[in-house]
């Protein structure tokens, strides 16, 4: 651990894969201590054994998607006498499917853990983030919430375009704090993503360049955050595409992702 490093944890949410497990090597890697809370409990303690190597580790399973879990979460974090330093938002998933081929619990599962969580925990840990005098809080958003939406994408990029909006706003809020709010925008990732939506076939047919690293994602956003750089977009064809995004008009950009939508995931006729 590193004794020059600023007293607090960094609770990571979703941390039993993908990227979020790349963030908690980083952050072992930079001698932050680590809260790691997911669903599965199991993974999460294989990844605490690997990291109590290099800094202490706490474990906390819970399921975002219960409107209870961010206060309960919140109270064990207390209860264990820690404090959080380092917010990072991670937890996340994708619906596949047009709006109407799933029903409103699925949905709304969605956007408990993408936007009522996010929302929770942020308001319930930034006064200690504040009181730290050297808090981050880091929102894992999406290239998606940058552009126009995909045919097939409904709530995704809506709840990464607030992730992106919320971040940008907390990030004015908090500057006289020395509290600095990042969202990191990545495009595709190798990760269990796509496995869990059922697009693996179809996004193992993407070139192999178009995809980034999670650890390449997790230093990208870390380093992003102590900057104090309200966006990231890791990799030079996705900063294009926002680039691009921007430059285009509304009509054109909505146009332009109804036609490739359909390179990207599977449709279905609603």
């Amino acid at each position: 651990m590193n004794p020059l490093a600023p007293i607090g944890h960094a609770l990571i949410t979703g941390a039993s894969s993908g990227i979020g497990t790349a963030i908690a090597r980083e952050y072992a890697r930079r001698g932050i201590p680590l809260i790691l809370t997911a669903r599965r409990k199991d993974r999460l303690d294989s990844l605490a054994a690997e990291l109590a190597r290099q800094v202490p580790v706490e474990v906390i399973a819970a399921d975002l998607a219960d409107p209870a879990a961010p206060a309960a979460l919140v109270t064990e974090i207390h209860r264990r006498g820690l404090t959080v330093r380092i917010l990072v938002n991670n937890a996340g998933y994708g619906v596949p499917g047009r709006y109407l081929v799933n029903d409103w619990t699925t949905h709304a599962a969605f956007l408990q853990v993408m936007i009522g969580a996010v929302s929770e925990l942020t308001w319930r840990l930034l006064p200690e983030i504040r009181d730290s005098r050297a808090g981050r809080i880091l929102n894992v958003a999406s290239v998606a919430g940058l552009i126009s939406g995909a045919d097939g994408q409904t709530l995704y990029a809506a709840a990464k375009a607030y992730m992106v909006k919320l971040s940008e706003t907390l990030s004015l809020e908090n500057t006289d704090h020395d509290v600095h709010v990042t969202a990191r925008c990545p495009g595709f990732t190798y990760s269990e993503f796509h496995d869990v939506t059922g697009s693996r076939a179809l996004m193992n047919q993407l070139p192999r360049w178009i995809w980034l690293q999670p650890d390449q994602v997790a230093r990208a956003g870390i380093e992003a955050v102590e900057r104090g750089q309200a966006i990231v977009v890791p990799g030079w064809h996705y900063k294009l595409v926002w680039l691009l995004a921007r430059c285009l008009p509304g009509s054109w950009a909505l146009g332009l992702m109804r036609r490739k939508s359909r390179n990207f995931r599977k449709i279905e006729r609603d």
